[in-house]
């Protein structure tokens, strides 16, 4: 109702969009010609309703309308009271019309007739195709899919995200890890690692498959609630591989050069550690060959195998070493006389540095700024540089010790002993009592104690007495060779190799003397 004394004014909105919701399918224009015709119809009641009210109101108390209301409301009013009369008695045209009637087609099928058109034929469907046969019925339809997941250990991982990220709960984790004392091996999940789990579609795991490296892993089976372990053990394929080189500014660029790996490369330096400083030996021009095994599984290369035979010629004299195993199982490096590679000690500690302070008794010390013995060589290198032992031996202490900072002593047989000072950190399971072989990691370059810079103070003592570590090495004893009893077993395991690996050689030098081609 319209009062419009008390300026309120409402319409019958709910009302118009319950008849517009109402039609559907009518065209636009047709909703909105039958709200007008709403609207103004309810407008025209109220209009007329007003009236009547004020009539009365008139005729009850007697006085004029004028001196009641205000007489901008009444022009108002009396102006939309005409207004909607004309629209009233105005024809609005056939509003609403019919919806166009539903067209029916018919459509006559005659199923018992026959097409001779051999094409229309072809395109037709019969009804056989939609029946499925007893035989049809025993196939499944879609074959019972199973799906792997392949996940790579990164750092920071854990085995529950891990397990989270494929969908299984810790539940699944607990029943893996308890299912035999194999599992034991996921308690010491390292980045690289490959797991791989077998999830079928109705869920849970039925398979899991740990692979430390592409030949060595653990399969996980699910057996009654239960979990087999199985060993995963591949072997690859092994191909010799030669790869020939020469210094032109140091071993590892060379190597780079010919795409040798730098684990041969650093290999072979290890090799010829007893008659070669690879820091201060090598020269320009000096040459080198590898014959070594590159390991293949299933085709594809997985990685690089032991050195088989390696030859190094420094400023004209040539070493040549070729791998031995005896009958220990214990594989070496000799010459083509049975005369081992290696010295009972290593020229140096590290594979990288450089000299910083030799060995001088009278050197003034550059923190105290006083005369004070260097009982040892000082090897600068970057932190971090691994530290190997010079030979075969027991330490007797890896702890720190004042000035000396992290410090490891390694006692060697013959009463000798070697000293590593300033460590950063000891290696992997150094401690009191620890058995190291030759070229073993004892710890990494640091600046601990009483230390300038990072480096390595290494010390080498003789029955007590300290000795200057790069000159005494020529004094010493090579390493044990073989045995006279074992050289025949030696030369029948070597010969062929020998022979193989000189042959290399002379083709390569072969092909260095021809002239070329420009």
């Amino acid at each position: 109702m319209l009062m419009l004394k008390r300026r309120r004014f409402y319409t019958r909105t709910a009302q118009l969009w319950a008849n517009q919701v109402k039609t559907p399918g009518k065209c636009l224009a047709y909703c909105y010609t039958f709200a007008l015709r709403q609207a103004i119809g309810t407008f025209a009641v109220v209009l007329f309703m007003e009236l009547i009210d004020l009539i009365k109101q008139f005729t009850r108390k007697q006085y004029l309308v004028v001196s009641h209301y205000p007489r901008d409301h009444l022009n108002i009013a009396g102006a939309l009271c005409a207004v909607f009369v004309i629209l009233l008695i105005l024809p609005l045209g056939s509003a609403v019309e019919e919806l166009p009637a539903r067209t029916e087609i018919s459509l006559q099928i005659d199923l018992n007739s026959n097409n001779d058109n051999d094409n229309e034929q072809t395109n037709s469907l019969a009804l056989s195709d939609f029946v499925i046969t007893p035989e049809q019925a025993r196939q499944p339809l879609l074959e019972d899919v199973s799906l792997w997941r392949n996940i790579e250990v990164k750092s920071g991982d854990n085995l529950s995200a891990i397990f989270s990220k494929v969908g299984l709960s810790d539940q699944d984790l607990f029943r893996v890890l308890n299912s035999s004392d194999e599992a034991k091996i996921l308690n010491q999940v390292y980045p690289g690692y490959q797991l791989d789990f077998l999830i079928p579609d109705a869920g849970g795991l039925e398979q899991l498959r740990v692979l430390k490296s592409p030949l060595e892993g653990y399969l996980f089976t699910l057996n009654n609630n239960d979990y087999d372990v199985q060993s995963i053990l591949n072997f690859p394929q092994l191909r010799p591989t030669f790869k020939v080189g020469t210094i032109a500014d140091s071993l590892f660029m060379a190597g780079q050069r010919e795409q040798i790996p730098a684990v041969t490369i650093m290999e072979m330096a290890n090799i010829f550690g007893g008659v070669i400083d690879f820091i201060l030996d090598p020269r320009t021009g000096d040459d080198f060959s590898i014959l070594y095994e590159e390991k293949y599984l299933d085709g594809e290369f997985i990685g690089n195998g032991d050195i088989l035979a390696t030859q190094y010629t420094n400023q004209g004299k040539t070493f040549t070493a070729v791998r031995y195993i005896d009958e220990e199982g214990e594989a070496g490096f000799y010459n083509a006389d049975g005369e081992s590679m290696r010295k009972a000690f290593l020229r140096s500690p590290l594979d990288v540095f450089r000299i910083s302070s030799n060995f001088n008794p009278n050197r003034r010390h550059p923190i105290l700024n006083t005369i004070r013995a260097h009982k040892g060589t000082d090897y600068a290198a970057p932190r971090g540089t691994p530290i190997r032992a010079t030979s075969d031996g027991q330490v007797t202490r890896a702890s720190r010790n004042g000035s000396f900072g992290n410090l490891v002593i390694v006692k060697h047989a013959g009463g000798f002993e070697t000293k590593y000072a300033h460590l950063s950190k000891y290696g992997n399971g150094i401690r009191k009592g620890k058995r190291v072989r030759q070229g073993d990691i004892i710890g990494y370059v640091g600046s601990t104690g009483g230390a300038t810079g990072p480096h390595l103070h290494y010390e080498f003592l003789m029955g007590g007495v300290h000795q200057n570590p790069r000159t005494v090495i020529d004094k010493l004893p090579k390493a044990e060779s073989i045995d006279p009893s074992e050289m025949d077993r030696f030369r029948s395991q070597t010969a062929e190799l020998l022979g193989r690996f000189k042959e290399l050689n002379g083709s390569r030098l072969l092909t260095l003397s021809q002239p070329s081609a420009d």
